[in-house]
């Protein structure tokens, strides 16, 4: 593991650089983006790795705010350095990405790993079932700006504002209620089967160096956040790709890094309470925690962030939540229901891509 981290951080040392020359010598966007995007994906991993390693130094209470404050940090410094550049729809459209990534990609993908492995999994359908209705509630956040927009949006921009701030404020409530109800009132449902058996050779980490590689970690993805928003308009237009695409497929893709990894190891060995709470609790953060953050801290950018997500954004969303809530119902998974979760997850990406702009 140590190998590994010191490997990606080599390469990284070169990447950043290289790609900051490459921006400042008006070098080919396409090339800047995909270069900065390879140097995300394995510092938001070593971000998940750090933010587990205090999570197990401090306590489940103390922990799970961690945990929810920094298990979607890549995502949000991405959506962050894209509201300074005035990338509303990309930011919009990278929070749609990430639900649909995690509850159809990442839960597909795992459950797929997992059922070729073991012919039947088992997960706490209690569990299962308040993750599903919170994406539901979340789901029905995202549809009523729109909704609003559609049939009352002779009151001007200014009224739409306000309501998406006010059901920021909500979601945001229900998400630390929710921590309250997994961390603390039904905690039960949500321990799975734990595992005492250690890694050879894995010693937990310090607080000083969970602390250390945590700080390098957001440093770096926020450097290369800042050069990965800038190419992505030219890089767009030289591809030929809609701003919706990037940001709901590829940005989305780049920040849930952690996330793909993470679960589909621990549904191959066969916690899929595990795998099914990371893919459901990572979209839960990304629509009850990180779009209300970000609708919060637009205000300090410039134009305030609304949440009037296009139509078909909320159609996606929408029967997305409906599929996973259908799969989670019985409490079992086999890979034939990981086939199905990846195949709605492509469909709805080749639609995003002839999606005009």
């Amino acid at each position: 593991m140590r190998f590994v981290v010191e490997s990606w951080l080599n390469v990284l040392l070169i990447f950043v650089p290289v790609s900051a020359f490459m921006k400042l010598m008006h070098a080919d966007p396409t090339w800047i983006f995909f270069v900065s995007a390879l140097g995300i994906i394995p510092l938001a991993r070593m971000l998940g790795a750090a933010t587990e390693q205090l999570t197990a130094r401090v306590g489940a209470g103390l922990g799970g705010l961690l945990n929810a404050s920094l298990g979607n940090a890549a995502e949000l410094i991405i959506a962050l350095a894209a509201l300074r550049e005035g990338l509303q729809d990309v930011v919009k459209a990278s929070l749609t990405g990430s639900i649909l990534g995690n509850i159809l990609l990442v839960l597909g993908a795992s459950m797929l790993a997992g059922g070729l492995c073991h012919e039947r999994q088992k997960f706490n359908r209690t569990a299962a079932g308040t993750g599903s209705s919170l994406l539901l509630l979340s789901a029905v956040g995202l549809v009523v700006p729109a909704l609003f927009h559609f049939t009352a949006s002779e009151r001007g921009v200014t009224i739409e504002r306000e309501l998406s701030l006010a059901i920021a404020g909500v979601l945001f409530l229900i998400y630390m209620l929710s921590l309250a109800f997994s961390l603390k009132t039904h905690r039960h449902l949500y321990t799975g089967e734990h595992d005492d058996e250690k890694e050879q050779g894995q010693q937990p980490w310090t607080v000083k160096k969970a602390l250390g590689v945590l700080t390098i970690a957001t440093t770096l993805i926020a450097i290369l956040s800042e050069i990965l928003v800038a190419s992505i308009e030219p890089m767009a237009k030289t591809l030929g790709l809609t701003q919706i695409f990037v940001g709901v497929i590829l940005v989305a893709l780049v920040g849930n890094a952690a996330e793909h990894s993470t679960a589909v190891v621990v549904a191959l060995k066969n916690k899929m309470d595990l795998a099914f709470g990371i893919a459901v609790g990572s979209s839960l953060q990304i629509a009850l925690l990180v779009a209300p953050v970000l609708v919060f801290m637009s205000y300090l950018f410039g134009p305030p962030l609304d949440l009037i997500f296009t139509p078909f954004e909320v159609a996606a969303i929408t029967m997305s939540v409906l599929v996973v809530g259908f799969v989670a119902m019985d409490g079992e998974s086999h890979w034939m229901e990981g086939v199905m979760l990846v195949g709605v997850y492509f469909i709805l990406a080749i639609a995003f891509f002839f999606l005009p702009a």
